[in-house]
């Protein structure tokens, strides 16, 4: 299963920025495709991000849809990242797009510094209980990031397995040094057979949150260790959501007639979207350049 590569710091610096200024600039009112157009010109040129918006503007276009163009750029963009997105654009969900915008920001800003995997599947986890995302496809989505190695790997299959029978703190204590240490109390010749994901500190802290709200588990983490925080999900009136998605699929509806009528008018060059015989556009070919290629 072909994993998306961990980028260079620089890469998330730039990814921050464009989930940001995407976030302000839509609740300032303007079309996503005047906003993807013009941050195409202020991305850092020497990253693989604007080969990304390129191809996000003609998604759009056509689609309607970001989250389409994430998903189809595997090798730039985390399944996570398109899932996020994909949540946000469904009708039935409480995340709204702004929320999901800020969230990838986030995350990119801890990419950019000193990330652990740890850290990462942590703040992605809690992403998930607090938006009400569902685990079961969020946790495989994780198990495509190369940030997860092997063993992480089947620690994220055994947590998407368990999760719901046991607890989130019960299954992070599990892995950790504090119940290794906890053992060899016990028996001091204790090896554990598994590899140990959390350390000493995490392990307490986890311990000492079974059997309460697992969102107490993460505001401790943050407050201890410095992991990174989620957005809290607005408090918002269920009419005034419902009222915000209608608006967005009304957007989404006037990008495509307006796609439509340039191509009418041939104002739309497609060259650079469309599939050769090794399945990929000019875009992902340029996007699968390695860094020092570009």
């Amino acid at each position: 299963m072909s994993k998306t590569p961990i980028h260079s710091a620089e890469e998330y610096v730039e990814q921050a920025y464009f989930f940001h200024s995407c976030r302000e600039r839509q609740m300032e009112g303007r079309a996503m495709q005047e906003i993807l157009a013009q941050l195409d010109q202020e991305i850092l040129s020497t990253t693989k991000l604007p080969y990304a918006i390129e191809f996000m503007l003609a998604e759009l276009r056509h689609s309607g849809r970001m989250s389409q163009a994430f998903a189809r750029l595997p090798h730039y963009f985390t399944p996570f990242q398109a899932f996020v997105l994909e949540q946000a654009e469904e009708d039935t969900t409480r995340l709204t797009f702004d929320q999901a915008l800020l969230i990838l920001e986030r995350e990119a800003e801890y990419r950019a510094k000193s990330p652990t995997s740890a850290g990462l599947f942590i703040f992605e986890i809690e992403t998930m209980s607090r938006n009400r995302l569902g685990y079961m496809e969020g946790l495989k989505r994780l198990q495509q990031d190369s940030f997860f190695n092997d063993d992480w790997c089947e620690y994220l299959e055994l947590v998407r397995m368990q999760l719901g029978v046991r607890e989130l703190p019960e299954l992070v204590f599990a892995r950790s040094e504090s119940f290794v240490a906890f053992r060899r109390r016990e028996d001091p010749d204790y090896e554990p057979t598994f590899e140990v994901l959390f350390g000493a500190r995490e392990g307490r802290i986890a311990h000492a949150n079974i059997g309460r709200d697992p969102i107490f588990f993460f505001a401790a983490l943050q407050r201890q260790l410095g992991y990174p925080e989620v957005p809290r999900p607005p408090k918002q009136d269920s009419t005034l959501s419902r009222i915000e998605k209608f608006g967005r699929t009304l957007q989404r509806l006037e990008e495509k007639m307006r796609i439509l009528e340039q191509e009418l008018h041939g104002g739309v060059d497609l060259s650079q979207f469309m599939v050769g015989k090794d399945g990929t556009t000019p875009i992902d070919r340029r996007l699968s350049k390695p860094d020092d290629e570009q």
